[in-house]
C-alpha cells in the first residue's frame, strides 16, 4: 500500500448542476520527502546542490472535508440511505469508520479580520464509530433498506458483523454492536435488498463462489443474523451481485463467466417460472454464445427489471432477459413487513418456495419469452468491465467503466447502439465506478465516474458521439494517482449529487 495517510475527500458539487456549474477549488499543498534519488528533469536542487534534498510537490486539493483515521487503503463506502450526510468505510487496517460527512462552516470574517491571518491547517471530520472486530482488510459495507437501521460490515477474512442505529430518533450518530457470524473465508461484496416486504435483508458473495442471503433483527435474541438462503452454483469466486429493482431476484456473476439469477423468497416459483434449481436463469460458458475468457466482474439490473447485465474481461457485456414477475392482491406472506429471518425460517428455510404471494403471476420462460435468452453481446471496450450504471427515466441509458480507462455509453432503446465513447476519460487509468446522479432536477443525464487517476469527474449524457469535451461538466482532484500511486476506489453522491464522498487508495 502507497501511503499511511488515506484522505477520503468530501466534495462539495453545485446544487443545480444542469448548468456546469464547478466548485470554487481550494489549492493546498503537501510536502513529501524525496528519496536519494531525484528525478532527472526536475531542474532543481536543495540550497546546498544536493539533489537528495527536500521537493515540494504541489497537490490539487478541491475538496470540501476529509477524514484520516485509517492507516491503509479504503477499500469501500457507503452512505445511509434517509441520512446521507451519514456516510461509513472500510480499510485494508481492518478497520471501519462512521462519520458525518457535513463540511465545516467557513469562517464569516476575511482572513485579514482573524488573530492569524494565515490559512490554517483544516482538521480532519470527526467519527461517530468505530468499527471492529475484523481480523483482515474490511472490504464490504452496506446500510440496510429503507432506513438504515443497520450498518453490516464484511471482510477478507469472512466475518459478516451487524451493527444496530440506537439513536432515538434514528439519525444515525450511535451505534453499537449486534451480533456476528462467519460461515465462509472470504467476502467480496454486499448488497441490501430493496424488497419492501424482506427489510433488513442482504446478500453477500463469497471468494468460494457461495451466495448467502441474511436478515438482521436484533429483537431476536436467538438468532440476531439469521441465514435466509445459500445458493453454491458458481464453481469461482462470486464477484458482484445486483438486485432487482422490486428485491425478487437477485443477479451474480463469476470469475468463472456464469451468470445466475436466483429466485430468493419464491416469488418466482409460485408464479410458475421454471429454473435451474432455485436459478430462474442461469447461463455459463459452456454455452459459447455467452462465454467470456476471463471472467465476469461486474452485475445491474435494469430499472424496469426486465434484463440483466453482466460485464466482464475483454470489454465483454452481455445482456440476459429476466422473467416479469407480477404481484396481485396480497397474500399474508407478502402483505406488511416481515422479517426473512429466524421468525421466517419454517418457510424460507426451505428454500423460500412458501413465502411467495400466491397470486403472483409470471411469463415464464418459453416461446415469445425473453427470460434467459442471450439479448445482446456488446464490445466497444478494449479490457474489464470494472462498473456498470443505468440512467433514471426517462433516459434509456447504460453506462460502463473499463480497466482501459473508457467509459462507453449504450442506448438501450435503441439495440444497445454506442451513444458515445469516451477513450480517455481518466487519461488511460482503470474507470472504477461510473453512477448516474439520481436528482430529478438534473434530469438524469448527468453521470458520475471515478478512476485510479484520483479524479472525480462528472459528465452530460446528452447528445451523440459529437458532444463536445464528450460532455464533460467538470472534474474534481484531491487524491494522489497519475502515476504517484493512490487512486479512488470508490464513492457515494446520495441525496441529490450535490456532495460526492470518495475513498482513496493512498
Amino acid at each position: 500500500m502507497s501511503s499511511p495517510q488515506v484522505p477520503r475527500g468530501s466534495h462539495e458539487l453545485p446544487e443545480d448542476d444542469e448548468d456546469g456549474v464547478m466548485l470554487d477549488a481550494s489549492e493546498a499543498a503537501e510536502e513529501i520527502e524525496g528519496g536519494p534519488d531525484a528525478a532527472m528533469d526536475s531542474g532543481s536542487e536543495g540550497e546546498d546542490g544536493d539533489p537528495g534534498a527536500a521537493q515540494e510537490i504541489q497537490l490539487e486539493n478541491d475538496s470540501a472535508a476529509h477524514f484520516d483515521l485509517h492507516t491503509d487503503s479504503v477499500f469501500c463506502i457507503a452512505q445511509h440511505p434517509t441520512h446521507p450526510e451519514i456516510v461509513a468505510t472500510g480499510g485494508g487496517d481492518d478497520m471501519g469508520y462512521i462519520f458525518d460527512c457535513t463540511p465545516p462552516q467557513p469562517s464569516v470574517l476575511p482572513p485579514s479580520y482573524q488573530s492569524s491571518p494565515q490559512p490554517a491547517q483544516r482538521e480532519s471530520v470527526a467519527p461517530l464509530f468505530g468499527i471492529k472486530g475484523h481480523k483482515d482488510s474490511l472490504n464490504a459495507l452496506a446500510f440496510t433498506l429503507p432506513h438504515g437501521e443497520y450498518l453490516i460490515s464484511a471482510g477478507l477474512d469472512g466475518r459478516l458483523r451487524a451493527h444496530k442505529d440506537t439513536s432515538s430518533p434514528s439519525t444515525g450518530r450511535l451505534w453499537e454492536f449486534v451480533a456476528g457470524a462467519r460461515e465462509v473465508e472470504e467476502i467480496n461484496w454486499l448488497r441490501s435488498c430493496p424488497h419492501p416486504s424482506y427489510q433488513n435483508t442482504l446478500a453477500l458473495g463469497a471468494g468460494d463462489g457461495s451466495v448467502w442471503i441474511y436478515t438482521v433483527n436484533a429483537e431476536d435474541a436467538a438468532s440476531p443474523l439469521a441465514i435466509v438462503q445459500a445458493f453454491y452454483l458458481h464453481t469461482s469466486s462470486c464477484t458482484a451481485g445486483a438486485w432487482s429493482p422490486d428485491g425478487k431476484l437477485l443477479a451474480t456473476v463469476s470469475e468463472d463467466a456464469s451468470l445466475y439469477v436466483w429466485d430468493v423468497f419464491g416469488e418466482a416459483a409460485a408464479a410458475g417460472v421454471s429454473g435451474e434449481g432455485q436459478a430462474v436463469v442461469g447461463l455459463t460458458s459452456a454455452d459459447q454464445r455467452f462465454a467470456v475468457e476471463g471472467g465476469l466482474y461486474s452485475v445491474a439490473v435494469s430499472p424496469s427489471g426486465t434484463f440483466v447485465v453482466a460485464g466482464g474481461a475483454g470489454g465483454m457485456v452481455k445482456v440476459v432477459g429476466l422473467p416479469k414477475i407480477s404481484s396481485g392482491a396480497p397474500s399474508p406472506a407478502a402483505s406488511g413487513t416481515r422479517s426473512a429471518g429466524a421468525s421466517g425460517k419454517a418457510t424460507s428455510g426451505r428454500r423460500g418456495r412458501d413465502t411467495a404471494s400466491a397470486s403472483a403471476s409470471a411469463s415464464a420462460p418459453g416461446p415469445g419469452s425473453q427470460a434467459g435468452q442471450i439479448l445482446a453481446s456488446l464490445q466497444a471496450q478494449t479490457d474489464g468491465i470494472e462498473t456498470l450504471s443505468f440512467s433514471p427515466s426517462p433516459l434509456n441509458l447504460l453506462a460502463t467503466g473499463s480497466v482501459d480507462g473508457s467509459i462507453a455509453l449504450f442506448d438501450v432503446a435503441h439495440r444497445f447502439a454506442v451513444r458515445r465513447h469516451i477513450p480517455e476519460a481518466h487519461d488511460g487509468f482503470a474507470v472504477v465506478e461510473v453512477d448516474f446522479v439520481k436528482n430529478p432536477r438534473a434530469g438524469g443525464w448527468l453521470l458520475t465516474s471515478a478512476g485510479m487517476d484520483g479524479v472525480i469527474r462528472r459528465w452530460d449524457t446528452r447528445g451523440g458521439t459529437a458532444a463536445a469535451g464528450h460532455g464533460l461538466v467538470g472534474e474534481w482532484k484531491g487524491h494522489r494517482g497519475g502515476g504517484e500511486g493512490g487512486g479512488v476506489l470508490g464513492f457515494v453522491q446520495g441525496g441529490g449529487g450535490g456532495r460526492v464522498v470518495t475513498a482513496g487508495d493512498e
